[in-house]
């Protein structure tokens, strides 16, 4: 698949998934996909400096990325520390 098409697929379940994170004051913004098929992405609002955020970003983003975009490898955020 072409990496056009996976960051389609990608920014639109992001898109889906953005209005949970807002109505916590929060929010994300896709950045890129890696050659190794990593997501990049940001956290933004209340998400960026959450106690919480890491776990928001790889049960609730990440798996919703995944179910999807099987291709994705994993998604990680490019202002938390992992």
């Amino acid at each position: 698949m072409a990496n056009a098409e996976l960051q389609a697929k990608v920014e639109k379940v992001i898109e889906q998934i953005k209005p949970y994170l807002e109505a916590d004051g929060g929010s994300i913004k896709f950045v890129e996909i890696t050659d190794d098929l990593v997501v990049k992405v940001e956290l933004l609002g209340a998400c960026g400096c959450c106690p919480m955020s890491t776990i928001t970003l790889k049960k609730g983003v990440e798996e919703a990325v995944k179910k999807a975009v099987p291709e994705i490898k994993s998604v990680e955020a490019i202002n938390l520390k992992q």
